[in-house]
């Protein structure tokens, strides 16, 4: 069966009508429903940089070990496209800060990993310039991380580089053997053609994926989702558009996302990271302490087929 991890993100509230757990109670929650470990929000409500001196990470190292879970991962919150209007702030650099920052409090709490994102699409800027900004950034935050005797892992969830094929460029650029790849089936999501004109796979099939991205792969980060469609109303027309589609959260194996090929491919290449499973968008039934464990334990139930 393969290592799971509970996303802290799941119960911190951070979207209307989620129940918020302190980080204690999740930790307590995480083991009661059974995961191998534990994916930390690295902010508040959660595990703040600002809230963790050695001895607050003392003991939480300590509360983790009596509770007998592992830290799969440091989830890091970047951007490192962001900031382009002003250039006299130095955003890269106070990110690359807090990732290195990251990294030593993942070496105290006894995990190899944090995870950080790319950039979002500025129209401002270039895609090459934001490219570079990504590249430059990502490898310094490596180097940093390095001295920690940790590991970065990019997740494909913003926009530079969300695609496989791209993720892949972006680390083989970046070259430092400590920056590995966390990459998100539900990224893959089917996006429209046209109005009405149906959908195809955005990025290809999931298990040529896995295989592509296989020397870097250390973790995912899973969540399904069904369509949504929606239509805005033109009443000079008496009429709709069709818009994008929104995406409702569902229990693992009832979305569209193809899980059963993705880790079946996991399997395949040998993956012996952790599989965690977030709840960070409003969930079908609602966000009560109730369903978010209801989801998570059919979480489980799916993973331990495979």
């Amino acid at each position: 069966m393969m290592k799971t991890a509970l996303h802290s993100v799941s119960y911190a509230g951070v979207w209307p009508g989620q129940a918020r757990l302190g980080l204690d109670d999740f930790l307590e929650r995480t083991r009661n429903l059974g995961f191998d470990a534990v994916m930390l929000m690295a902010k508040r409500p959660h595990l703040s940089l600002l809230d963790y001196d050695a001895d607050a990470r003392s003991r939480l190292r300590q509360r983790l070990a009596g509770l007998g879970l592992k830290v799969a991962c440091l989830a890091g919150y970047t951007d490192f496209c962001l900031g382009a209007e002003r250039p006299d702030i130095p955003t890269r650099e106070l990110q690359i800060l807090y990732v290195r920052e990251l990294a030593r409090l993942a070496r105290d709490l006894d995990c190899g990993l944090v995870r950080v994102f790319t950039g979002f699409d500025y129209a401002n800027v270039s895609l090459d310039q934001q490219w570079g900004w990504c590249v430059t950034s990502l490898r310094e935050c490596a180097r940093q991380a390095a001295d920690a005797g940790v590991n970065i892992g990019i997740q494909n969830h913003h926009d530079a580089a969300v695609h496989y094929e791209s993720l892949f460029e972006l680390v083989e650029e970046i070259n430092e053997p400590n920056c590995k790849i966390m990459f998100d089936a539900w990224s893959h999501a089917p996006v429209e053609k046209a109005p009405g004109a149906g959908f195809r796979q955005e990025g290809g099939d999931l298990v040529a994926a896995v295989k592509k991205l296989a020397p870097y792969l250390v973790h995912t980060t899973v969540a399904d989702y069904v369509h949504r469609p929606r239509y805005r109303y033109q009443p000079n027309l008496i009429n709709y558009i069709r818009e994008s589609d929104a995406l409702r959260a569902v229990p693992i194996g009832e979305g569209f996302i193809d899980y059963k090929s993705f880790f079946k491919a996991l399997k395949e290449i040998g993956f012996d990271g952790y599989v965690a499973y977030e709840m960070c968008s409003y969930l079908r039934g609602g966000g009560s302490e109730e369903n978010l464990d209801g989801y998570a334990r059919k979480f489980l139930d799916y993973l331990s087929a495979f």
